[in-house]
């Protein structure tokens, strides 16, 4: 019977449809080394959840976090809109 759910380390990177981020596709995104990451994922800097071995991180809270710089709520700077098109 086939997976119903396909595994996300099999899709293109950049489908909407995976849920999860990679170590390794966070590394080259940041242009840095995947220990890096490693360390700012033990560190909280990242949003993730370690289970065991293995580090979580979902595709929505890392793109938060890419859009807010890792501001977190609540420190009393406002973060403005991306954009705003007016026609």
């Amino acid at each position: 019977m086939p997976n119903p759910r396909p595994d996300c380390a099999s899709l293109d990177a950049a489908a909407p449809s995976c849920a999860r981020i990679t170590v390794p596709e966070i590394a080259r995104r940041l242009e840095i080394g995947r220990l890096a990451v490693y360390g700012m994922l033990e560190q909280q800097i990242l949003p993730g959840i370690r289970l065991g071995r293995r580090w979580i991180i979902t595709r929505r809270a890392y793109e938060q976090w890419e859009r807010t710089c890792g501001m977190r709520p609540g420190t009393g700077l406002e973060t403005q809109p991306e954009v705003t098109v007016l026609n």
